[in-house]
């Protein structure tokens, strides 16, 4: 299986982050954390210094499964403004590739419309930068490829939906039981 990979920048919101890789990690997903700043210890929202995986410049953009973007701010911004990682998400709408981002991050699918027509959510406040979607305030909404999540407290749902997409519900029922989460 490719790899699902995990944007990090300066100031994302580290349970969105690190939420999701335990999470898919538990089903056997391949994931790993990419940096899209100049060092490959990317500071958290909180203080948090995570190692990512890789940098930007050594990623094979081929060997993506799935491009994860987490909130918090200003990590969510940074991602934006990220040229490259820009330029691979326009590609992946384009084949039709899955793309997931979470509480500020939607913002980036939906400045580059991407979201036009598609059911989302976000963090409040954050609607307007949806530009074309139907807000729904839903913890985790799926709607074709992309899925996005509200924020912190949807980071295990959002992660759950991810684990679903590629593994079955079956899956998401075992790891719920394993984490001792009601099902």
């Amino acid at each position: 299986m490719k790899t699902i990979f995990v944007f990090l920048a300066t100031g994302f919101e580290e349970i969105e982050a690190l939420t999701p890789v335990d999470v898919l990690k538990r089903a056997g997903l391949s994931v790993q954390t990419v940096s899209v700043m100049d060092e490959q210890i990317v500071l958290g929202a909180h203080g948090v210094p995570v190692v990512a995986d890789k940098m930007f410049e050594e990623i094979v953009s081929e060997d993506a499964e799935m491009i994860l973007l987490p909130g918090g701010l200003p990590g969510a911004t940074n991602l934006d403004e990220h040229q490259g990682l820009g330029r691979l998400i326009m590609s992946f709408a384009e084949a039709g590739k899955p793309l997931a981002a979470i509480c500020a991050a939607p913002l980036v699918l939906g400045k580059r419309g991407l979201l036009v027509g598609k059911k989302a959510t976000c963090y409040p406040g954050f609607e307007s930068y949806l530009e074309g979607a139907e807000y729904t305030a839903n913890l985790v909404e799926v709607d074709g490829n992309f899925i996005t999540g509200k924020g912190p407290g949807a980071a295990m749902e959002f992660a759950f939906a991810i684990v679903k997409k590629y593994c079955g519900i079956d899956k998401v029922q075992e790891l719920k039981q394993g984490m001792m989460i009601e099902a």
